[in-house]
């Protein structure tokens, strides 16, 4: 038994009549002459690309949010830093 071999594109769109039209898998199986299993395994990978792709998202904001709170932590030192200075040299001149 031979395996043929799809094309991105075609994959992309049997899985996109089964997520975007609400085609059954038979149907699409059917209608494009895939196997169900072939569909299912196409599926899968593609909803374990989008999970990779979500966390990376998540991530990536996350990681913004950390650099905008270190920036302004940094920030409001420096501002203490800056004050105990000030009434350091307050206290001394009295």
């Amino acid at each position: 038994m031979s395996k043929q071999r799809y094309s991105e594109e075609f994959k992309s769109e049997a899985i996109k009549q089964i997520n975007e039209y609400g085609r059954t898998v038979a149907d699409v199986s059917d209608h494009f002459g895939v196997s169900q299993h072939s569909l299912y395994q196409w599926l899968k990978v593609q909803r374990s690309f989008l999970e990779k792709e979500e966390s990376q998202l998540s991530q990536s904001a996350e990681l913004r949010y950390l650099k905008k709170e270190l920036k302004r932590v940094t920030q409001e030192r420096d501002i203490l830093k800056k004050a105990a200075t000030y009434f350091a040299k307050q206290i001394q001149m009295k």
